[in-house]
């Protein structure tokens, strides 16, 4: 019995330990959506997040490769909160699947540093050289993807009227939700993302409908 102690000891260090290590990693990536938000992938620094995160650059390069590793684990972060949150569970109709997309809305008007820095990082990706592009050229064409499936599944239920063009009503919700996100962030106080959302919706829902 005596003898299992300091390993039974051990063993709990350990845990502690990696618990630390994980709380000082999500300390990073929340601090690095704060200064990509403010300055862009460029122009942040490694040093300035690690400073801000009580740690040394050598302490946060302990924890991701580098700046490009950070911006890109910082991206995957976000939304793997999305899809878990809110994607996880396959919308019986397209009605539901657009509530679930203002509960999005919702969300992101939660996490305002969040879409601040969403903004931010597509602008600059626009550049082919800039290490998001590829990310969110992918993360683009998913969404497209995925949304023009879910309105092809409504036209075969009979839900949307035959003929619908999915692909062009796919662009214009994501094109909404891109300019509404803009606005918003300008202007908080002034525009009720959600409710603009809602409201643009339930319009194309009417308008697609089948008779």
């Amino acid at each position: 019995m005596a003898q299992d102690r300091p390993r039974a000891a051990a063993k709990g260090s350990g845990r502690g330990t990696y618990a630390v290590g994980d709380a000082r990693r999500q300390k990073i990536l929340d601090t690095a959506v704060e200064h990509f938000a403010l300055w862009g992938f460029h122009a942040s620094s490694l040093a300035r997040i690690a400073t801000a995160c009580g740690i040394t650059q050598g302490g946060l390069l302990h924890h991701f490769r580098g700046k490009e590793d950070l911006l890109l684990s910082v991206l995957a972060q976000s939304e793997q909160h999305d899809v878990q949150r809110l994607f996880a569970t396959p919308p019986e109709s397209v009605a539901a699947h657009f509530a679930t997309v203002v509960a999005l809305a919702e969300d992101n008007a939660r996490r305002p540093g969040l879409v601040r820095m969403f903004n931010t990082l597509v602008g600059e990706a626009a550049n082919p050289g800039h290490p998001a592009h590829e990310y969110f050229r992918q993360r683009y064409a998913r969404v497209l993807d995925h949304t023009v499936e879910l309105l092809r599944a409504g036209v075969a239920r009979g839900e949307l009227r035959p003929g619908t063009d999915c692909e062009a009503a796919g662009r214009e919700i994501l094109a909404v939700m891109d300019g509404l996100q803009i606005q918003w962030v300008l202007a908080p106080e002034s525009v009720d993302m959600p409710a603009r959302l809602r409201g643009f919706l339930d319009r194309l829902l009417r308008e697609l409908s089948a008779p």
